[in-house]
Order: structure tokens, then C-alpha cells, then sequence
């Protein structure tokens, strides 16, 4: 149906007119953009009459956009077929986007002219003048010259500016009302009757207006390609012209949609649909008796929806382009060296998150890359273990070579016979049967093997149960990272949550543990305050426990000596501020402030990291070391002090004030040899801890007469300090008690230097030879664990959405055995900006083959094998799955 209007009556016949207005005013009503000015925020700004007369007529902007559409396709399309049917592309940069509009008339296969004779009609009426010089007839109007939009996703936001590219401008909004100004100056004034949400279910959101002039109700709707496609009014089967025209609408916009996709777009789909009033009226009703529903309500007003939204007449399709940001390859490529495996849930088309996984290095030109689609249970079941049994098979080459003491031999080096790396991508629909048949754990042991996992047109709640899949079944620690409000379900079902703050809202800010402004913040959060928080307080727990239980011994050896009648050598009071004050802010100062290794190395080095996912430093065998150790500290301070004064007539609180003394000494330099940081807090509470302790005893022994009869501790500090054989003690027994672990510390450096030790050395040395020791560590471990090789198969499909799995595999070779302590790491969009989006058929293999099981006609049967026959017969442009397949 058309806009009909008395104005525009010589123009009624013109649908393809009608075409291009209905699809920029859909761009510029189908949303909740609020619109304000510099004089007038988020007001309705006041306008002039509904209509004003120019100088500009409907004929003149149909010619105007031919010739946009020419130019257009000329530029984006050079090596097609030059535009001509029933359609038509415009091209918009960033928020600017690419546009396919469809040019629909009535005579089927001759409705449209071809390019030239469009072409050449127009710059009959129109001449040489350019698009501004046409429009400079047109009455000025006192409307601002700026407008501002305010949208709850910068999609909306894009396509509202498009349209205003296009010179169709929103003016206004108002709950009840939107105002629209055309080419030609006219301002429209569309009356809301109802709008309908976007949700995940439904996938798409309609806005019902009152036309103006026609009074004519209309239903814009914009959704996702895969759903609006299916929504299309089916032509009468007698029209065979219509038939024809319809069909060859929906190849040429899935052929656009299909370019969109490739070039790393987000895509949607505009249709209309016209209603008459007594079906409006009767929809209202059971709207609002949906609304005011008590039970069920949801599903009612669900209901409503779907009822509407159906027999659309399609109008065109948008390309959105969402940029990476400024160093997101850098930082998944950082990530996946640190052992963290990365997958990706997106609801985005599988060809645009494929590009963007090869754009962003979460896929290399190298790796086996598997797609699985299919709506069957038993065909998905075949197909998962088909892919299983082709993935274990290649993977179990080297495992015989590398059983032999861990060396691979000489004959068979790394370099010769690199481990393979697959891929994975899966869809929504093959989501959905995995959950709902019980296939959960064929799934993730194909996951297992696969370097990067890409989840594609799935919901949040998709996105949700994934997280949890991976928790509950795989045991490992699981990080969520979102912008958009359909990722917070994802990031709360994680175990660590991070949200970027962005043009998406703040939805996932809030739902968040963290939040971040950038996605290449992520690498520094993980990599490095990551592996400093992690050492910190494993390092600090460990301190605590040693210090406890070398102090709390010192008591257990003197009961051998008092018939364990539980008295004390030591007072009391010194006992209670022994780790109330002088022993409590060292250790906290040290689990603050202390670096093990500097930002800078720990970012040149990501396999640091696997340092935390590995335990290295608190698990059960650092535990057991440190508690012997405590054990012989405790004994050497109570013994060098029980043999000095063995036969003297010293009263017991003489004796027990240097092992006192003595065992504060060390705790405090055990300390210092565990910190790698010092600065001035640290010196301070060291020394202060110390002379802390020295003014108390002071003070408390010479201020206690009887404090605790009948033995007190009067004067006895004072005399300590006036006796040799006390200062001797304090720098001997500490010496004592912590040479054993200096000697270890000695021996692990020159010996047997593990990574971390490595990077610390590399701490030591000046600025220029750190850059180059760090590249030294880095190529020795390329060398050493070989380069992956190209795969003999290609791959040309893949997708978009995230999750990460710390595991203790290197980079390069992700088969290797998985450590106790797994992470994984989901995030959805990488953001806006920064265009490097890569085409994944632009690799050194370019063939594509079908893989499906021999009997795939028969669900449940297992082939045995991977044909790879009938490769033309997967369409991946559709958007209907005809077969279940695994491509490869």
C-alpha cells in the first residue's frame, strides 16, 4: 500500500516513490529515540504546520535517489550486475550505513528501466545540478539546524541519522506523537496508536502510526533477516507476475544481506504492513485485554505481537557497521598466550561473526574451522560425534612421540609435525536442541579440542546457559564481559563479570563485579593486576600460616619443659600485641603493595599469567614446605636461647624475652626475603614494627611492678639491653633459622630458573636490553613449541561471541594436557570502532566443503565417516536451513 495524499495524487501510481519513503520513514519511526536541541532537551520541539508547500516535487526525488542508487552501486558493487529490478543500495559510512532499498512497481519482469535509461531520465529533469543545488529551492522552514539523539543502542541512534543523511529528519517525539521532515520540506505528524519492544525472543520491534493524511494505519517493523524473512506476505499463487517479483525482492536483498555480512555488518530488515480499521480495532481489543491480563500476561501480550507482525511487505535492509575498538586483537591474542580459551556468544549473523573472529585474531588463517547447524537431535548427535572422532584423530598424532620423557625426538620435531588447531561454530537452533536432548557433554568435549568456540544468533538466555554448562560440568573458573543490556544475564551466570561502558548503556556496568571503558583494558586487568592479586594474597595467606604457627611452637616447646602445665615463658601482653601490633602491618603492606614482576614485563610476557591458573605459588606442596620451614625456625629460636642459658639462675620471663625478641627478628626478615618491592611503606613499617616493639617492652617492663605475680616482667627488658650475650643471640639465631631458605632461593635462581624468576631478572636489567631479552623469551618459546601449519582443509564460515577457558595449553598448541585450575572467559561485542574487519575467504584456501554423515536422510544413524560431496548444495546466504551439516 501507498501514502496517498491529494498533494501527491499524480504520483499515486509511483510505488516505487512510495517504496523509498516508507523505508527512510521507517529508518526515522521505527524506534524510541528522544530527540532534543541545544534550546529544547528531550522536549517536543515546536514546528510549524503539518504541510508546507515546496518548490521540490515527489518526481524530482525519486530521480534524485536513481541516481544515489547508481552512484552507490557503482562504487560498493563495481564487479555485479548494475542495479536494476527492484532494487537498490545506498552507501553510508559508520553510523552513516550501507542501505538496500527496494524499488518494487507492478509489471513484474519489466517494471524497472535499466540503470542508464534511470540515469538518464533523471538528469533530464534535473540536469547537472548536485543534490545540494536541487534542495536549495526548497522554503526554509524555522526548525533547528541540529538535532540531538538520544537512543537506548547506538543501532537506533545510526539508522536515525541515516535517514537523516537522506533528508528525512526526525523533528519530534512525544509519547503520543513523531514528527518527520521530508526532502521536500513537508513535516509530517505521525499519531503512535501502540509500540511494540524489541525483545529476544521475537527479535524485532513495530511501531502502529496514523498516517497524517491518509489516516491510514501503518505497522513499521525492523528485526533480524532470519525472522522478518519469514514474515513476508506470501504472493497469491494466481498472480504469477507478483510471485516474481516478490521472489526476486527477497534474492536481491539476501544478496545484500549476504554482502553486509561478509564485509563484518550487522544486518536488519524493514517491512510495513497496512491495516484497515476494523481489524486494527479488533487487535486493539485483545491488546489490551492482554495488558490487562493478571495471569499469563506475558504470553498474551507475546501473543498480540506475533499476531500482528505477520504478511509484512519487506522494504529494504540496513547494514550496520559495528567497529572494533582500538586494540581488541592484541588483547585476545595476549589472552589466548596466558592459557585463557575465548569463545564468543553473539546473536549476530554467522558470516559477520566469522569476520570478526578472523579480524580480530580469535581465528587464524591456519585453524580446521568446523559449523554445525541443525534443528534434528538425532542428526546433531551424529554430527557431534563424527566431528569428535575427526578432531581426537588428528590431535593423537603426536601423543606417541611426546610419551618418552616429555622430549619430542629428533627425528620428529615440533616444527615437522605441529599439533592441528580446530574451531568451532554453532547457532542458536543447534544450541537449543544440544540443552533440550541431553548432548551437553558430547559438546563440550568437542569444545575441549577446539582453540576458539563461536556461538552465533543466540539469546541472553542462550548466552546464560553456556556460562553455566561450562561452571557446572568443566569445573573451571568462568569471566563474563559485556556492553549491552543482552549480555547481563551472561555476566551475572559467571563467576567474574566485567562490563564496558559504552554506547550499548550502562546495563551491563551495573550488573557487573568490574567495569572497564575499553576493551584493551581487559588485557591489563587480567594480565597484570590479575597476576598481581593473585600472588599477593597467596603470598600473604602463606605468611600468615607460617607466622602463626613458628610463633605458636615457640609455647609447644617449652612445655616439654614445664610438664605441660601450660605456663608461658613469654608475658601475656607481649604475646597479645605480638600480632595485634608489631607483626600485623608488614604482612597487610605486603599483600597491598607488593610486585613480584613489573607491569610492563608482565604484559611483554602473557604466558605469565599461568602462573595463577597453575597454583604455582599456594598449593599443597609450597603449604607443606612452608610449614617444615616454620617448624625449624620455631626450633632453632627456642633452642640457640635454651642452650646459651642452659645452668643459669636467669628467672623465666629473662629467658623468654630474647626468644621473643629473636623470633620477631625473623618473622619480620623472613618477610623481607619474600618481598620483591620495596618502597618507602615498607622500610617504614619494618623499622617501625621493630622499634615499636623495643619502646613497648620499655616502657611495660618498667612500668609493671606486679603486674603478674609472682614472677613480673620488671626491669627485665632493661637488662636484656645491658647483656651481650642478647645482642649476640639476635644476629646469630635468625641467621640461623633462615639459611636454609636463603640457600633454596639461591639454588632455584642459578639452577633451575622457572619463568617467573626469568622475568624478574629481566626486572634488573636497563629499559633497552628488557625489550630485547623479552623478545629473546618470546621466539625461543615459538621455536620451541612450533609453529601450527596449514591446515589441508579450508574454512570460510565462522562466529561471533565469547567465552574463555584458562587452560594450561600454550598458544600454539591447545591439546596439550588441561591444569586443575581451568578459567573461561566469555564476552559478546568487542565495541565501536576502529574498522579492521578481515574477510575470511581472503585466506591462502579458499575451497569449501559440505561434511555430513553418509546417511544424513536417516536422523540417528551414524555414517562412520565425513563425506565431502555436495559442497554447492549449502547455501550459506539463506536464511533457511534446508540440511543439517558440518562444514569444514
Amino acid at each position: 500500500a501507498a501514502f496517498q495524499t491529494e498533494n501527491l495524487s499524480a504520483f499515486m501510481h509511483m510505488k516505487t516513490s512510495t517504496s523509498f519513503m516508507d523505508f527512510f520513514l521507517a529508518l526515522a519511526i521505527c524506534n524510541t529515540v528522544l530527540v532534543s536541541t541545544a534550546t529544547e532537551p528531550r522536549q517536543r520541539v515546536t514546528v510549524p504546520p503539518p504541510i508546507k508547500p515546496s518548490g521540490i516535487t515527489l518526481e524530482k526525488i525519486h530521480q534524485i535517489f536513481q541516481r544515489l542508487k547508481l552512484a552507490s552501486l557503482s562504487q560498493s558493487f563495481s564487479s555485479s550486475q548494475s542495479s536494476s529490478d527492484l532494487g537498490a543500495s545506498f552507501s553510508a559510512k559508520s553510523t552513516e550505513e550501507h542501505l538496500a532499498v527496494l524499488d518494487c512497481c507492478d509489471n513484474g519482469d519489466n517494471c524497472c528501466s535499466r540503470g542508464d535509461e534511470l540515469q538518464g531520465k533523471g538528469s533530464t529533469d534535473i540536469g547537472s545540478a548536485s543534490l545540494d543545488e536541487v534542495f536549495k529551492s526548497v522554503t526554509n522552514v524555522s526548525l533547528p539546524t541540529d538535532f540531538c539523539y538520544e537512543a537506548e543502542s547506538p543501532d537506533e541512534a545510526a539508522l536515525v541519522y541515516a535517514a537523516q543523511a537522506y533528508s528525512f529528519t526526525l523533528v519530534s517525539r512525544t509519547p503520543e506523537q513523531v514528527t518527520v521532515r521530508l526532502p521536500q520540506g513537508t513535516l509530517l505528524t505521525f499519531d503512535i496508536l501502540y509500540t511494540l519492544g524489541f525483545d529476544s525472543v521475537r527479535k524485532r520491534m513495530s511501531v502502529v502510526v496514523r498516517h497524517p493524511l491518509t489516516k491510514a494505519i501503518v505497522v513499521y517493523t525492523k528485526g533480524a533477516d532470519s525472522v522478518i524473512m519469514d514474515l513476508l506476505e506470501d504472493s497469491p499463487k494466481a498472480e504469477i507476475s507478483a510471485e516474481k517479483r516478490m521472489k526476486r525482492i527477497k534474492e536481491k536483498t539476501q544478496k545484500h544481506l549476504d554482502y553486509y555480512a561478509r564485509d563484518g555488518l550487522r544486518t536488519l530488515c524493514i517491512a510495513k504492513k497496512v491495516l484497515n480499521e476494523d481489524d486494527f480495532q479488533k487487535w486493539a481489543n485483545f491488546r489490551q485485554e492482554a495488558e490487562a491480563a493478571i495471569d499469563n500476561r506475558d504470553e498474551l501480550l507475546m501473543e498480540t505481537a506475533q499476531h500482528l507482525e505477520t504478511k509484512l511487505t519487506l522494504l529494504g535492509a540496513t547494514g550496520i557497521e559495528d567497529r572494533l575498538q582500538d586494540g581488541v586483537p592484541d588483547t585476545i591474542a595476549a589472552l589466548r598466550e596466558a592459557g585463557i580459551k575465548i569463545w564468543v556468544l553473539t546473536g549476530d549473523k554467522q558470516e559477520t561473526a566469522v569476520n570478526i573472529a578472523y579480524s580480530c585474531k580469535l581465528l587464524n588463517q591456519r585453524d580446521t574451522v568446523f559449523t554445525i547447524n541443525t534443528e534434528n537431535k538425532e542428526t546433531c548427535e551424529s554430527l557431534l560425534n563424527l566431528t569428535l572422532e575427526e578432531v581426537k584423530k588428528n590431535s593423537e598424532v603426536e601423543k606417541p612421540w611426546r610419551r618418552f620423557f616429555g622430549i619430542i625426538p629428533t627425528s620428529f620435531s615440533a616444527s615437522e609435525a605441529p599439533s592441528p588447531e580446530f574451531g568451532l561454530v554453532i547457532d542458536g537452533q543447534t544450541l537449543n536442541v544440544i540443552f533440550q536432548g541431553g548432548l551437553e557433554e558430547k559438546f563440550l568435549a568437542l569444545t575441549k579440542h577446539c582453540r576458539s568456540v563461536l556461538c552465533c544468533r543466540s539469546t541472553p538466555l542462550q548466552k546464560s546457559m553456556v556460562v553455566k554448562l561450562v561452571r557446572r560440568q568443566l569445573k573451571v573458573m568462568t569471566l563474563s564481559i559485556g556492553d549491552g543490556a543482552n549480555d547481563v544475564s551472561m555476566i551475572q551466570a559467571a563467576d567474574v563479570g566485567i562490563g564496558i561502558s559504552g554506547q550499548e548503556g550502562m546495563q551491563a556496568v551495573m550488573a557487573s563485579d568490574f567495569a572497564i571503558s575499553r576493551f584493551k583494558h581487559l588485557k591489563k586487568l587480567l594480565l597484570v593486576h590479575g597476576h598481581w592479586c593473585y600472588a599477593r594474597l597467596a603470598k600473604m595467606v602463606i605468611y600468615f600460616f607460617y607466622k602463626n604457627v613458628s610463633y605458636v611452637n615457640l609455647l609447644f616447646w617449652y612445655q616439654f619443659f614445664c610438664g605441660f602445665s601450660g605456663s608461658t615463658m613469654i608475658d601475656y601482653w607481649q604475646m597479645i600485641f605480638f600480632n595485634l601490633f608489631f607483626t600485623s602491618m608488614p604482612p597487610l603492606l605486603f599483600g597491598i603493595l607488593d610486585k613480584d614482576v613489573s607491569a610492563e614485563t608482565l604484559l611483554g610476557l602473557p604466558e605469565l599469567y599461568k602462573n595463577g591458573q597453575n597454583s604455582e605459588i599456594y598449593k599443597l606442596s609450597t603449604f607443606i614446605i612452608t610449614m617444615l620451614d616454620a617448624f625449624y625456625q620455631s626450633l632453632i629460636c627456642f633452642f640457640v636461647p635454651y642452650l646459651t642459658y642452659k645452668d643459669s639462675n636467669i628467672d623465666v620471663f629473662s629467658f623468654g624475652n630474647p626468644i621473643n625478641t629473636i623470633s620477631l627478628l625473623t618473622i619480620l626478615l623472613h618477610q623481607a626475603l619474600e618481598m620483591k618491592t620495596w618502597t618507602l611503606f615498607h622500610l617504614v613499617t619494618m623499622i617501625g614494627s621493630v622499634v615499636f616493639y623495643f619502646v613497648f617492652s620499655l616502657i611495660y617492663n618498667a612500668a609493671c611492678v606486679v603486674c603478674n605475680p609472682p614472677t613480673n616482667p620488671y626491669w627485665v627488658m632493661e637488662k636484656q639491653l645491658s647483656d651481650p650475650i642478647f645482642y649476640l643471640l639476635c644476629l646469630i639465631t635468625p641467621v640461623i633459622a633462615l639459611l636454609p631458605r636463603f640457600f633454596v632461593f639461591a639454588l632455584r635462581g642459578t639452577f633451575g630458573a622457572s619463568l617467573i624468576l626469568k622475568a624478574q631478572q629481566i626486572d634488573k636489567l636497563p629499559k633497552g636490553q628488557q625489550d630485547h631479552e623479552i623478545q629473546k623469551l618470546r621466539s625461543r618459546k615459538q621455536t620451541t613449541s612450533g609453529a601450527p601449519a596449514a591446515s589441508p582443509t579450508s574454512h570460510d564460515d565462522l562466529d561471533q561471541n565469547t567465552k574463555s577457558q584458562g587452560l594450561s595449553a600454550s598458544e600454539v598448541n591447545p591439546l596439550r594436557k588441561e591444569t586443575p585450575e581451568e578459567g573461561y572467559y566469555f564476552f559478546n561485542k568487542w565495541a565501536e570502532e576502529e574498522p579492521t574487519a578481515a574477510d575470511s575467504s581472503a585466506g591462502p584456501f579458499s575451497g569449501h566443503y559440505l561434511l555430513v554423515p553418509s546417511r544424513v536422510t536417516t536422523p540417528g544413524q551414524d555414517g562412520g565417516k565425513l563425506s565431502k560431496d555436495n559442497a554447492n548444495s549449502f547455501n550459506r546466504g539463506s536464511h533457511r536451513r534446508s540440511v543439517s551439516a558440518v562444514t569444514l
